[in-house]
């Protein structure tokens, strides 16, 4: 089953007066949504009381629920102070994921800094796996999906993921394709890109994690450093076009876990998206 559905709420959802999280499950059921990416970008801050509500909502409609760790994470700082607090929110990330009934939590790798590239990416590495050592305290399941970033001071190129998810089972890739086509200023241009990118990580990593990575999807306005803004599907000027992904999925019979993260959209686009599928 592939799962596609929003990060966060849509504009629309409390346009129509809605006000918590756990009314979305309902609500994206009835549009026949499947999947929902709750965000701790500020800081994991949530109660075992609320976390339980959202769980048994979303639970009750079949929506899974993956989470996102808060945004400040670097592993190739130089500070080991600040590796530890990097750790210590994606531990936190991980229980609050498993509160909610779900399995996935996405983080961000690292940014150079003030740091040569190579440098950089050789300490994140380290430090990623001195992190999966450490998680193994942990007794319940769980999947941690380092990000592809979109500026080009990140860290978090398609290769620089897929060496990352070497070193763990429990390490998959999420791919930003809106992020890719950002950092290659319009690199992605339709099916051949996506597929080149698939074939890679199943060549890297096996069939396995390239038939279950984890999706971010949307429009993102670029410059020369990367990254500008996240757009809608309405935007006709940037990049990149779903229909390309939609077709390789289905040709693969594979199954990502799919978010939108359109700019107040988002149901609205993953709901576009799912139609662009033969059977989703």
């Amino acid at each position: 089953m592939i799962r596609i559905g929003p990060s966060g709420n849509s504009l629309s959802f409390y346009e129509q007066g809605h006000k918590h999280t756990k009314e979305a499950a309902a609500w994206l059921a009835e549009m026949g949504l499947t999947a929902y990416e709750y965000s701790f970008g500020r800081g994991v801050r949530i109660g075992a009381e609320a976390a339980s509500e959202i769980a048994a909502e979303f639970a009750k409609y079949g929506i899974e629920i993956s989470s996102h760790a808060p945004y400040y994470t670097n592993f190739a700082n130089p500070d080991d102070e600040m590796i530890e607090k990097s750790m210590d929110y994606i531990r936190q990330t991980i229980v609050a994921e498993h509160m909610f009934g779900g399995r996935r939590t996405v983080f961000h790798p690292a940014s150079c800094g003030k740091s040569e590239r190579g440098e950089a990416v050789a300490r994140a590495k380290a430090n990623i796996a001195r992190m999966m050592e450490r998680l193994s305290d942990i007794s319940f399941d769980f999947i941690l999906c380092p990000e592809t970033m979109g500026k080009l001071n990140q860290i978090g190129t398609v290769e620089e993921i897929v060496d990352f998810c070497t070193l763990d089972d429990r390490l998959y890739p999420c791919f930003d394709f809106g992020h890719i086509n950002s950092y290659t200023r319009g690199g992605i241009k339709g099916y051949d890109d996506y597929k080149r990118i698939i074939d890679y990580t199943a060549d890297k990593l096996g069939d396995k994690k390239a038939g279950a990575f984890h999706v971010h999807f949307s429009k993102i306005m670029y410059g020369e450093k990367g990254e500008l803004k996240h757009l809608t599907f309405a935007d006709d000027k940037y990049g990149p076009l779903y229909e390309g992904l939609a077709k390789v999925i289905d040709e693969y019979r594979i199954e990502p876990f799919i978010i939108c993260e359109s700019d107040g959209t988002q149901a609205e686009d993953a709901l576009a998206m799912k139609k662009m599928h033969v059977s989703a």
